[in-house]
């Protein structure tokens, strides 16, 4: 069972950098986490806990490139799931099912091998943040339309400022905001 204070041990090692990567932007920096092993294990384990007690089983993690890249096929593991990258445009091999998505200045484009999602799937989507919520209601979307259920879209940070909760329908939660 996951406490606060295992919460507040992660949230300790993650650094803010004003202006970056441009000037009135905070950057929250999670790579830290990464370089202390004890500290990343621990947020291996409150994301699966998180995933345990919200959903139950679950039959596929999903992660968001690039960074839930990063926490995405270890969860997976540990729930005995399978993982699906969603990547850019042009990223992965084979056919691809696709979901277009609007950008600040544009649009962009997320694709998922066609047949990595099967129909009735349990699908948790992983990301390392939730800023205006475009991309993983994206991601909700590619899952959904390949046929899977979006049982939890699963952030390690969510900057609440941004609002990106509200453009998600499906299950959402963050382990830390800002």
């Amino acid at each position: 069972m996951t406490s606060k204070d295992d919460i507040e041990k992660v949230k300790e090692c993650i650094r803010g950098f004003p202006d970056f990567p441009k000037p009135g932007i905070l950057f929250r920096d999670i790579f830290p986490v990464l370089k202390n092993p004890k500290v990343f294990s621990l947020l291996i384990d409150i994301l699966a806990d998180t995933i345990r007690t919200r959903v139950g089983q679950v039959d596929v993690i999903v992660g968001l490139e690039a960074r839930g890249f990063l926490f995405g096929p270890m969860v997976a593991v540990k729930l005995g799931a399978a993982f699906v990258p969603i990547r850019k445009k042009g990223k992965l091999p084979g056919k691809c099912a696709k979901v277009e998505y609007s950008l600040e200045y544009g649009t962009d484009v997320f694709e998922a091998q066609s047949d990595a999602v099967s129909a009735g799937q349990k699908v948790v989507i992983i990301d390392d943040l939730l800023a205006t919520g475009g991309t993983m209601k994206a991601a909700s979307k590619l899952v959904t339309d390949m046929g899977g259920e979006v049982k939890l879209c699963l952030v390690v940070i969510e900057l609440i400022d941004l609002d990106g909760q509200s453009k998600l329908t499906q299950p959402f939660h963050s382990l830390i905001q800002y």
